[in-house]
């Protein structure tokens, strides 16, 4: 049996995979569009979903991120880079008016913990989210995350995850 990386073939099959196994919301076809984009390169922290919900003119995209084991070390401002990398191809990928994006972290839950329906409890914690507009300024969105302005960050873990 061989072992190795598993890389994707001449056609992006892997990255085809990925876009449809995380691609979630109303807008399924959206998000598997933007997931094609997105997977076609390579993250630091990973990307867990991709959601587009909406009707066909107005349609909102949720990214979510991991917020642990990046695959190469993240300081804040290549964090915040690539956040921004995101949300701009997500716009070039597919018509959407605004991009949500939060990274989290998983939650220890017990053993025999309801993790589903009316009674579930979190399994995960968002860590970091910001909300971006179609037609924003790109700059104008790393500056105000940079300044903490309208974008939510847990200091514990930008301390702790991402390197200074």
């Amino acid at each position: 049996m061989a072992t190795g990386v598993v890389r994707a073939g001449a056609n992006g099959s892997l990255n085809i995979v990925d876009a449809y196994a995380r691609a979630m919301g109303t807008r399924k076809d959206t998000a598997v569009r933007i997931g094609r984009q997105l997977f076609s390169q390579p993250w630091s922290a990973q990307i867990l979903r991709i959601y587009v919900d909406g009707i066909p003119s107005h349609q909102v995209a949720g990214i979510v991120l991991s917020g642990v084991k990046f695959h190469r070390p993240l300081s804040r401002l290549l964090f915040v880079h690539e956040v921004v990398t995101i949300v701009a191809q997500t716009f070039a990928a597919a018509p959407v008016e605004e991009v949500d994006l939060w990274c989290v972290v998983p939650l220890t839950v017990g053993k025999g913990a309801i993790v589903s329906g009316d009674l579930a409890q979190p399994t995960d914690r968002t860590v970091f989210a910001v909300t971006v507009r179609r037609g924003e300024a790109f700059r104008s969105v790393r500056t105000r995350i940079d300044a903490g302005r309208t974008v939510y960050w847990d200091a514990l873990w930008a301390r702790g995850a991402l390197r200074s």
